[in-house]
């Protein structure tokens, strides 16, 4: 936990700093953000729960930790977090192999 909380902070850190160069893009990021992160037709968890399915996909560590901890805020259970990270293997399983089947297939032949 002690990892994940200090990749958290680290980031909220980082985002300071540059909210101090860039002060209105950094605004600008943290408002488009929050309100797509509202809920509305999905609720705020479901939102928590797909970003960090798209920040696994990513491979972004500081999304993968910074979404469990909102998606827990939100009240995402373990289980709920556990089947996410399981749709986003599916999703890049599927992936790889989509591409493999594809891309690949075309280009021996």
């Amino acid at each position: 936990m002690t990892l994940m909380n200090d990749k958290v902070h680290a980031y909220k850190d980082q985002m300071g700093e540059l909210s101090d160069v860039l002060p209105a893009v950094v605004k600008s990021y943290h408002e488009f953000t929050g309100e797509c992160f509202q809920a509305g037709a999905i609720d705020a968890k479901t939102k928590q729960l797909i970003a960090l399915g798209i920040g696994l996909f990513a491979n972004n560590e500081v999304c993968t930790f910074y979404h469990v901890e909102e998606a827990r805020a939100k009240g995402a259970t373990d289980q709920e977090i556990m089947e996410t990270v399981a749709v986003a293997g599916a999703v890049g399983g599927g992936h790889a192999l989509s591409q493999g089947a594809m891309r690949v297939q075309k280009a021996l032949h």
